[in-house]
């Protein structure tokens, strides 16, 4: 009985699993077949082709330059995010000072106010600080709507180690920043790939930001850049550069994804579904 138990339940997971992939799936492989296929993806207008990736790549400053520039703000993004939300996240758990708890709690407020309400004072405090229609002020704005996520994710991943780890390495004569840099950052691994992750997407992908942020034509990121794309001849959409250009987007997201993903699992085993 409890073999047939196992057996159905088994069966159910990998029913559920099978339905939840085709049910994901089915949009991006729709995607991938109406960019190589129809009047507009081969040159004798009909059949499959590269043509709408070719229109693609030569819209406007070149597919390169918007890579490029995407590329830029998700590293800028990433860096900070990363580098802050660890030192954070270390200080919280390991260091009790004044005010350690509001602090958090402020920053993870954050989190409750949507940042398009923040988008044009934002504006603003770049225009005086000279960062604006910049990619390095774009990037730092992004950072800072993922600091309270990330804050939260390696609190709780310095919280799952062992306090023995850090005194062990302070008797050894360790101090504080080495016992980081040389025993606990090990540990803590997976949440930094998973706060890395989440940045990465997040930048990568984003769009309101950029649009209101960004006006040079040759600093556009690609998703605005696809936003521009797709309007067309005589004001139609040209469907088919835009689900090229929808694939290219997607490929660098899903390669970091599949590399990192064994890291991702275990970060939130580890550290964000620590209570």
């Amino acid at each position: 009985m409890g073999t047939l138990l196992a057996r159905v339940r088994g069966f159910g997971v990998y029913t559920t699993s099978l339905g939840l992939a085709v049910l994901f799936l089915t949009p991006m492989l729709w995607t991938l077949y109406g960019s190589l296929h129809g009047p507009t993806a081969a040159k004798d207008g009909a059949g499959w082709g590269v043509e709408n990736y070719r229109r693609m790549v030569w819209y406007g400053s070149g597919l390169g330059t918007y890579m490029l520039n995407t590329a830029i703000v998700a590293a800028i993004t990433v860096t900070v995010t990363v580098v802050l939300t660890t030192l954070g996240g270390y200080a919280v758990v390991r260091f009790a000072f004044p005010g350690r708890d509001l602090l958090f709690l402020t920053t993870l407020a954050i989190l409750m106010v949507p940042h398009t309400t923040l988008l044009i004072p934002l504006y603003i405090l770049l225009g005086w600080i000279g960062l604006q229609n910049s990619l390095l002020g774009l990037g730092l704005m992004l950072a800072m709507f993922q600091l309270p996520f990330g804050l939260f994710m390696m609190r709780n991943s310095f919280e799952a180690l062992p306090v023995e780890l850090q005194e062990a390495a302070l008797v050894d004569g360790c101090g504080p920043t080495r016992a980081l840099w040389h025993v606990l950052l090990r540990g803590v691994r997976p949440g930094i790939v998973t706060v890395a992750l989440f940045s990465f997407l997040a930048s990568w992908n984003e769009f309101v930001a950029p649009l209101i942020l960004i006006t040079d034509d040759e600093k556009f990121t690609l998703p605005v850049a696809l936003f521009n794309l797709q309007s067309g001849s005589l004001g139609s959409v040209d469907y088919g550069a835009l689900l090229s250009g929808v694939v290219t987007a997607a490929l660098p997201c899903i390669a970091v994804f599949l590399m990192l993903q064994r890291y991702y699992v275990r970060g939130f085993i580890r550290g964000a579904l620590k209570g």
